[in-house]
């Protein structure tokens, strides 16, 4: 304990009815802890010398002891250090702040007439701090406080000190799931009614992809971060690509973030899909109307290009996100806006995965010779029939901008990067493999193989006829012939892992032969019929039947929602 009086407050407002464990506000993205912690890293509790809540008054242990514990049980490495009003912040406080990685501290209330305000305390603690992220836990009403109108970049909103709030305080800092009997509150969302926000055009060859970076590795799992100069790789497609942003007004920071791009469906070179790659709200910003204002506006720019016909949540070359990740609380947002997600067919929710096998774990001593197939790598000869098959395949299936991935490796000659499955001398499987080093358009397209390790191989886009009259074998034993092709070259290569992109459905039987499910997205898209866009942005006539290119039989009228 630090000597000296305690740290007084006018306690709790009777009037003060608020319930809720509630994040303020989180500048920083510290929230949860575990995105800035490693094992070791010491964390500072900073908390003020008070009386315990009146109906813990019996217990006369340091009313913030629980916290502590709580804290300890998540992350060892919790300093607990009171602080009193008499002496402030002393020179033991200094030492443990500037060992600590980050510093939570802990503000009981208002001050009692003629004492320092803990708030202030709070200040001079960030200022010791500098750069390290400080969480203000606020145990009273952040308006009472004024703490909103105070710098701290990230505040915790707890209803008092009580033992059991404290313990759900400690469980959000870190991300854990609150006891069921408490509701956990975002107040920043209320603070600001949602509006328009006005997007502007972002060129990544003119502007600094630093920021947009920075937002891309505050709003996705940490499986998902990229390097600036892999995201400006994805991010530039001159040509292909509209970006687009939304800056706060006073700052001109960057709070929002939307990739779209355009790829050609067949060598006609007429029919273009949509790609709705990418939509990055800061989470200080959310719930204000700026990832709404980025989408109708994205969704007006597709809408006007000539020849897209389709629009595509996600990617699929280059590849930001395939869909939208499974699970994630982004699927109910799409639906509300007419993307269907029933898992009918196509483009409606089904679960597409991206799977790593080890090499090792590959069953050896296949043979396609029993099945009258041959696997081999493409020779320049191959080019012209590659060509037409992928075109039939993926037209036929709606593998969209699989043709273009093929002419692209094809015209910078890399036809060893293809593997043919031939039934005699018909191709009816083919497949492309790359390493991460390998410069290839397919390694420049595809980066999730590369996060995982220098030793990851690929394949992508596989086509398999659905042609009976040519189909003498089962497409499972023709995939196994293929796959395992492709592994003997990736093998050659010096390639240990195999990373599997984009598989529809019936993967189980890849699990089975020691692949694991990497990565797992909602398949979805919607067709273009007939699109009229009036000034407030309204957009019907969209059928929501998929990818089909049968009569349609439905169709979603999409009018625009309230700003939420």
């Amino acid at each position: 304990m630090v000597p000296g009086q305690g740290a007084g407050t006018s306690g709790p407002s009777e009037g003060y009815q608020k319930s809720e464990v509630a994040i303020v506000r989180d500048r920083q993205s510290c929230i949860p802890l575990t995105r800035t912690l490693n094992d070791g890293d010491v964390v500072v509790l900073l908390t003020p010398v008070v009386p315990p809540m009146q109906q813990e008054a019996r217990d006369d242990r340091d009313p913030f002891e629980p916290l502590g514990r709580a804290l300890a049980e998540r992350h060892p490495w919790i300093r607990h250090v009171p602080y009193t009003s008499r002496n402030g912040i002393t020179s033991t406080h200094v030492g443990f702040i500037k060992r600590a990685k980050a510093v939570i501290f802990v503000i009981s209330g208002l001050p009692i007439f003629g004492q320092p305000s803990q708030i202030e305390m709070a200040e001079i603690a960030r200022s010791i701090g500098g750069q390290r992220p400080q969480i203000v836990v606020a145990c009273r009403s952040v308006q009472d406080l004024g703490l909103l109108e105070a710098d701290s970049p990230t505040i915790l909103e707890v209803p008092d000190y009580s033992s059991s709030q404290l313990r759900v305080a400690a469980a959000l800092l870190f991300g854990d799931a609150a006891p069921p009997d408490t509701n956990v509150g975002d107040v920043e969302m209320i603070v600001e009614t949602p509006r328009f926000w006005p997007p502007q055009v972002w060129d990544s060859t003119r502007n600094d992809v630093g920021p947009v970076q920075e937002l891309w590795n505050q709003c996705l799992p940490d499986q998902f971060r990229l390097d600036k100069f892999g995201l400006q790789s994805l991010l530039q497609r001159d040509g292909y690509a509209m970006h687009f942003i939304v800056q706060a007004p006073e700052s001109r920071e960057i709070v929002g973030f939307c990739a779209t791009y355009t790829t050609f469906v067949d060598q006609a070179g007429e029919r273009l899909i949509g790609s709705l790659a990418m939509i990055l709200v800061k989470p200080y910003y959310r719930k204000r109307g700026i990832g709404l204002s980025l989408y109708e506006h994205a969704l007006r720019q597709l809408q006007r290009i000539r020849g897209v016909d389709r629009i595509q949540l996600g990617s699929t070359f280059p590849r930001l996100l395939y869909g939208i990740p499974a699970e994630s609380a982004s699927v109910e947002w799409f639906e509300r806006r007419g993307w269907q997600m029933d898992c009918q067919g196509p483009g409606r929710g089904q679960e597409v995965c991206d799977l790593l096998l080890k090499m090792d774990d590959w069953p050896s001593g296949y043979s396609a010779v029993s099945s009258g197939l041959n696997f081999r790598q493409a020779t320049f000869d191959d080019f012209n029939p590659i060509i037409d098959f992928v075109e039939k395949e993926s037209s036929r299936k709606d593998n969209m901008g699989w043709y273009d991935q093929y002419t692209n490796v094809a015209q910078d000659g890399r036809f060893s990067d293809i593997i043919l499955g031939l039934h005699g001398s018909t191709i009816i499987a083919t497949a492309m493999i790359y390493t991460p080093s390998d410069g290839s358009p397919a390694a420049q397209n595809l980066p999730w193989a590369r996060t995982v390790g220098a030793d990851v191989g690929g394949v992508t886009c596989i086509c398999i006829t659905d042609d009976e009259l040519v189909m003498t074998n089962s497409k499972d034993t023709v995939m196994i012939g293929l796959l395992d092709a492709c592994v003997t070259v990736l093998k050659r290569q010096g390639m240990n892992q195999l990373f599997l992109d984009a598989i529809k459905g019936g993967h189980d039987g890849f699990l089975s032969i020691g692949k694991r499910s990497l990565y797992r997205w909602l398949d979805q898209m919607l067709t273009r019929s007939i699109i009229r866009i009036s000034q407030m942005g309204t957009i019907s006539g969209l059928v929501a039947e998929g990818v089909s290119h049968s009569p349609v039989t439905g169709s979603a009228t999409i009018t625009p929602p309230a700003y939420a």
